[in-house]
């Protein structure tokens, strides 16, 4: 029998992390084949250049798409969308896919979207139905409108999916893959110290004790006030007295200037005990939000991996507004005060109980047996 080809596309760091699990169950389906799709963020040494994780990791990468355009801003992304859109059909005439499965609600996963839709090709799509606070909402539904198939994440997500109008027995909540991979790296040991203090500049620290963890990327409905947001932040940080690993930002519209934020507090701050790095893979990241005091910044991994390994976190801004969480996250606005009782307050509250909100560690396996057994209606009729 003729194996289904599902083609991945992987834009950035947090799309390998929310997908990898299902590209390892893809690979490993008798049904199935595995086609790799690299691009934007994630094919860039700047932002950490994933593609050479993945290819580490033991995949395939079988084309590469060089889309981003300079500047982070809210011009260059739209521009950068545009290329991803008319680059990506000349990747899927190649490659011809059964179906392409899009990730999440990034700028490049709209362009991959549109490009399968325009070319009848089955879409399917992960993480949808979730709301937040900025643009990623408008993409998330949007995507969700175009695509043949749905993989939510929770019970929540779901719900809105369906009465977005789309059809129940399309909707499938298998879970978040990204528990898959927290579930299989905190089963096993690694030497985290010498993966994170071997990259990144700054202070070195031991890990098994106290530290913090600040994972923050700009809001594009916020253009232009990343740096003062990041400086506020690193600055509670400071007042807070511990020593703390500091991620680069994602390549959204304002990315430069958390990353000039950054690197002005280093310069102005030298002897912060801080880490800074620009990229991890999920094998540190996850063990160091099991390990740290709390998760400072708006990443989505504090809500997502956060609940399901019990990290204390707190939620800044608005990147995550609505967005269904467990009892380990507490918000904060934009101020250094704010910020500094926040993490206060969670210091003091301690490791929360595992809250499987977003699934049980076995999405991939879910994910893969839907996609090499799924009837696709690229004619769907939706009754309003």
């Amino acid at each position: 029998m003729t194996k289904r080809k599902i083609c991945i596309v992987v834009g950035s760091r947090a799309n390998y992390s929310s997908i990898k699990a299902v590209m390892r169950a893809v690979n490993a389906h008798p049904d199935l084949e595995l086609q790799l799709v690299a691009g934007a963020s994630a094919v860039l040494d700047r932002y950490g250049a994933v593609v050479d994780i993945m290819e580490r990791d033991g995949f395939t990468v079988m084309a590469k798409l060089y889309m981003l355009v300079e500047g982070e801003t809210p011009a260059t992304m739209a521009k950068s969308t545009g290329l991803g859109l008319i680059e990506m059909p000349t990747i899927f005439e190649t490659l011809k896919p059964d179906v392409v499965l899009t990730v999440g609600d990034r700028f490049e996963t709209m362009a991959t979207t549109l490009a399968a839709a325009y070319m009848n090709i089955p879409l399917a799509h992960t993480m949808g139905g979730e709301v937040s606070g900025n643009i990623d909402e408008n993409i998330r539904h949007a995507i969700t409108k175009f695509a043949t198939i749905h993989f939510p994440a929770c019970e929540d997500a779901q719900q809105r999916i369906i009465k977005l109008g789309e059809r129940p027995d399309t909707v499938h909540n298998v879970g978040c893959p990204r528990m898959d991979l927290v579930a299989d790296i905190l089963g096993k040991t690694s030497n985290v110290s010498a993966s994170l203090f071997g990259e990144g500049v700054g202070a070195s620290f031991d890990l098994t004790g106290d530290f913090l963890l600040v994972s923050q990327h700009p809001v594009t409905g916020e253009y232009g006030r990343g740096e003062a947001q990041i400086e506020a932040t690193l600055l509670a940080c400071l007042d807070v007295g511990m020593p703390a690993v500091v991620l680069w930002p994602n390549a959204d519209a304002g990315s430069e200037d958390v990353s000039r934020g950054i690197r002005k507090f280093r310069e102005r701050h030298p002897n912060a005990p801080f880490h800074y790095v620009k990229n991890l893979p999920p094998e540190v990241y996850m063990p160091l939000m099991d390990m740290t005091r709390c998760l400072i910044g708006n990443s989505s991994s504090a809500i997502r991996e956060g609940a399901f390994i019990g990290t204390p976190a707190v939620n800044i801004g608005s990147r995550q507004t609505a967005r269904q969480r467990g009892a380990n996250v507490i918000d904060a606005g934009y101020t250094r005060e704010e910020i500094a009782a926040a993490i206060r307050n969670r210091l003091e509250a301690g490791k929360f109980e595992s809250d499987p909100i977003y699934g049980d560690g076995h999405a991939g396996p879910r994910i893969a047996d839907l996609l090499a057994t799924a009837e696709f209606d690229l004619n769907k009729v939706i009754t309003y």
